[in-house]
This record gives structure tokens, sequence and C-alpha cells, in this order.
């Protein structure tokens, strides 16, 4: 099972999971789903993905990853991950 992200033509980012990691990129590239999130955002470039032996655990990644910031996901990206605890740290405004 593979987690991913895409780097969309508009400078989003996709999040995915899937068992079939050139598979499903295939399908993002060439743009079956007319419905997706990708399809008006092509080209998409993989910007990261990583491999796990669990599928339960990978869906419980995906779901984090896409719950971060941006910021976050681009220091999982660039692999700056001594930056991710911080990014994790709520900012509360002082009224």
């Amino acid at each position: 099972m593979f987690i991913y992200i895409l780097r969309c033509s508009d400078g989003t980012y996709y999040t995915g999971v899937t068992n079939n990691l050139d598979y499903r990129l295939n399908q993002h590239k060439w743009g079956i789903n007319k419905d997706s999130y990708t399809y008006s955002r092509r080209p998409v470039e993989v910007v990261f993905w990583e491999g796990f032996q669990d599928a339960k655990y990978a869906i419980e990644w995906e779901k984090k990853i896409k719950s971060w910031s941006r910021k976050k996901k681009e220091a999982l990206i660039n692999g700056a991950f001594e930056l991710l605890p911080e990014l994790s740290k709520k900012k509360f405004s002082k009224d």
C-alpha cells in the first residue's frame, strides 16, 4: 500500500492512497475521472510517496496528511522531518 502527494499545476497538493502506485499515478496523468480533484489541475507531479505493509496504517496516514497545513506537507515533501513537531503546534493569537 502506498500514500502519495501530487503537486498540481495550480500549486495545490493532492494526497492519496493506493495499492498500485504506477497505475494510480497514470490515472491522474491521463485524467480518467473528470470529477476528480486533479482532472482540471493537470499536469501533476509526484512529490512524495511512501510504501506501507499495513493498509490500515497507510489509510490512517493519508487522512492525517490531508488535514495538515501546506507548510507541514512541504516539510514532509522536503524531508525536513525535524520541523514537523513545531508545525504541529497550534498558534493562538493574543487578543
